[in-house]
């Protein structure tokens, strides 16, 4: 994974109940890790983080983050937690190469975000890839057609989302509203 995203021109993923791991902060990523203890932990944290780096990189690909309302409201760690991680959220999506998009949480309809996470990985010479990542496997898509009904998905995800504009300044009210429920 770490290779593909590497060497990828363009990166998007969908992601209906969490926050995506190029987005993560250590403590995040630590609450979703939480099944697993000790080194093991922190060595896939670490992992994680370094491949936030891609996104910062001279090589940088252009990165889109297609997030249900959902994956940023509901709180799954203490709010300080989770203001932290909408704030690293908010401070990502002014980077020139990265797209932040929210799915209200009342889209008016089904949309494909309902079917769960999704990364669509496209590459400068080699044909694209989706890849699915499950709580015990992950697996990765590569047949033509099986592709294409994912790029489809990701146009008829951005028309139901918000703007970039409206999702950043979604982002800051949310963390806010951790901020303010903080003891």
């Amino acid at each position: 994974m770490i290779e593909y995203e590497r060497t990828a021109s363009a990166i998007t993923e969908v992601a209906p109940l969490l926050v995506p791991g190029l987005l993560q902060t250590a403590d995040y990523a630590r609450t979703v890790m939480a099944t697993s203890q000790g080194p093991e932990q922190e060595t896939r944290i670490a992992m994680r983080s370094s491949r936030r780096d891609i996104l910062t990189s001279r090589q940088a690909p252009t990165f889109e983050a297609i997030l249900m309302e959902r994956a940023l409201t509901e709180r799954i760690a203490a709010p300080e937690i989770m203001a932290d991680q909408l704030r690293h959220v908010g401070k990502i999506a002014d980077l020139p190469n990265v797209t932040l998009r929210i799915i209200p949480s009342n889209p008016g309809a089904w949309t494909s975000a309902h079917s769960g996470q999704f990364m669509l990985i496209e590459f400068p010479r080699a044909a694209p890839i989706v890849h699915l990542e499950h709580l015990g496997s992950a697996a990765f898509l590569t047949a033509p057609h099986a592709v294409e009904i994912y790029k489809d998905a990701v146009g008829n995800l951005r028309d139901a989302a918000m703007t970039p504009e409206q999702a950043k300044e979604f982002v800051a009210a949310r963390a806010n509203d951790f901020e303010e429920s903080i003891p």
